[in-house]
């Protein structure tokens, strides 16, 4: 992977044969970014897994044949245990029609470009709601209101 930054926003180069959500976590890790929007990416995928919430689960739907990436996009927060990334997106397989939604797992086929934006000090959650059953992102989670992290540290 190659990565560069001009103040907030970073630019990825994800390589063949990475795992999408391994190589984003790892990033995310080492520049400490705690709250984070993908903004976009391109590129194409060997491997992926779909998810569609039915309401009281994901139903996912695999793809084994390499697909270009025509939309990716999501938040990087913190969670327990290190980075939380949520992506969503959609890829056009050879027959050129678009399959997509929650995307639950991804392994890259020659390239991915992605574009990611941070929001240095501060820290997004993803805690679990029960009454729904999934994790949704909490923008102030209860640690950051108590303790607001200075930006200029």
């Amino acid at each position: 992977m190659q990565a560069v930054h001009d103040g907030t926003r970073w630019m990825l180069r994800l390589d063949e044969g990475q795992d999408l959500f391994d190589t984003l976590s790892a990033f995310a890790e080492r520049e400490n970014v705690r709250a984070a929007a993908v903004v976009f990416g391109i590129g194409m995928f060997r491997r992926a897994t779909f998810g569609y919430w039915d309401g009281r689960q994901y139903q996912p739907h695999e793809l084994t044949v390499p697909h270009e990436v025509v939309a990716l996009h999501g938040t990087i927060a913190r969670a327990e245990g290190g980075p939380s990334v949520h992506l969503h997106g959609a890829v056009a397989g050879p027959d050129h029609r678009l399959v997509g939604g929650h995307l639950m797992r991804a392994t890259v086929g020659i390239l991915q470009e992605v574009l990611i934006d941070t929001f240095p000090g501060r820290a997004f959650g993803r805690p679990m709601v029960e009454s729904i059953g999934l994790k949704m992102l909490d923008l102030e989670p209860p640690d950051e209101r108590e303790t607001p992290v200075s930006p200029f540290r």
